[in-house]
């Protein structure tokens, strides 16, 4: 098993925004938490206030830089992730450095959970969009999940709707046209983004979705001249969201209905 590399550049790929907490933060040794800044994560945002608060002493606002590997497959699982402006996909690498995304994740989830000692990484964590999130070490939230409460709930619904995304991931895998699994691809970022605006190269998407980059240009192409988006290099603006719905299709409707139902189980 092989370290993630993606394709693509750090290199002027801007945070969507720095959350409140970091500008507090400035020129501190350690970054402010606050109980504002917590709320960019909808997993955090779910918890009582009290409950929420009991973690400030432990949460940590860290940076995420484009392409930082959080874990590897196979690693020991030192911290577990809040993503509030950052973009984490998971991938699993082969031995021959081939790379599949199994899911993404951003600011309505968490990453890297880990609720038994020596559990190890059953896939990699890379950054794929630059941001921040809050970290917790892995032995905080299990002596915290083991106290009961709020924290439980919310990760274990969070964990249905994950295997739910990665189902409908396996499912379009498989049935999926190239056109589809794109618009799904770019969905479920839009989903995680603040804008209609991605900066992703085909490079970048060809690995993730394990095509080839040939593959995605036409199916980009396809896409822009149904005026669904356009494109340039390292660009994609998304036109008709509505659109790309219709045309990713069920794996789509199914995993976003159900991430759906369960957040908004776990907000009331």
């Amino acid at each position: 098993m092989h370290s993630t590399q993606l394709g693509g550049t750090a290199k002027g790929q801007p945070v969507s925004h720095i959350p409140v907490g970091a500008q507090e933060a400035k020129g501190a040794a350690k970054p402010v938490v606050s109980y504002s800044g917590t709320q960019q994560n909808e997993l955090l945002a779910a918890l009582p206030r009290p409950d929420l608060e009991s973690l400030f002493e432990h949460l940590e606002l860290v940076n995420l830089p484009f392409g930082k590997e959080l874990f590897e497959y196979g690693s020991k699982l030192e911290y577990v992730y809040f993503p509030t402006t950052a973009i984490v996909s998971l991938v699993y690498v082969m031995e021959d450095g081939a790379t599949t995304e199994i899911a993404v994740v951003g600011h309505e989830g968490v990453v890297g959970v880990s609720l038994f000692m020596g559990e190890r990484a059953m896939c990699s964590a890379v950054v794929q969009s630059a941001g921040y999130g809050y970290r917790l070490k892995t032995q905080f939230l299990r002596d915290a999940f083991a106290k009961g409460g709020a924290l439980p709930q919310v990760l274990m619904r969070y964990t249905n709707a994950l295997f739910a995304q990665m189902a409908q991931n396996a499912v379009g895998g498989r049935h999926s046209s190239i056109e589809q699994k794109l618009c799904r691809w770019l969905l479920d970022r839009l989903d995680r983004s603040p804008s209609n605006e991605l900066k992703v190269t085909q490079e970048l998407i060809s690995i993730m979705l394990g095509v080839r980059r040939e593959s995605i240009t036409a199916a980009a192409g396809k896409l822009q001249e149904d005026g669904l988006i356009t494109y340039r290099r390292g660009n994609i603006t998304v036109l008709d969201r509505q659109g790309l719905e219709e045309y990713a299709g069920e794996c789509y409707k199914v995993a976003k209905t159900e991430y759906d139902r369960l957040l908004t189980d776990v907000a009331r």
